[in-house]
């Protein structure tokens, strides 16, 4: 495991958490920065990407409005803003460092992955 993601946890309808990745290693000093997430039972599925100087950002339709990914490259981290969340929401989330400048929406660009972190979301 390269990556530390934290912030997860339960909530209900219409909360907020808000998820972090670490990099200890420095894996992403120079790289892009995604979150996917995995329901049980479901596929992974891309949730938000950004560029290795946020100035390219990227998201899964039906968060596009509620989520925002940002990253602060002083301290090796990035975070998923996650508001208005809904009962679909609930995954496992991921966070992945590129193999580039930018890793988009597909999974096959990223090296290094976090070990995930649990969101329940309740009605």
């Amino acid at each position: 495991v390269q990556l530390q993601a934290s912030g997860g946890g339960p909530v209900q309808t219409g909360g907020s958490l808000r998820l972090s990745c670490l990099d200890p290693r420095r894996t992403f000093s120079n790289n892009g920065v995604a979150w996917f997430r995995q329901a049980p039972g479901k596929e992974r599925e891309f949730v938000a990407a950004i560029s290795f100087r946020g100035s390219t950002t990227e998201y899964l339709d039906s968060v596009r409005d509620r989520f925002i990914i940002s990253r602060d490259n002083a301290k090796n981290a990035v975070y998923l803003q996650m508001d208005s969340l809904k009962p679909e929401d609930t995954a496992t989330y991921y966070c992945a460092s590129s193999l580039g400048y930018y890793g988009g929406t597909d999974s096959r660009n990223y090296r290094y992955w976090g070990q995930g972190t649990q969101v329940t979301v309740s009605s």
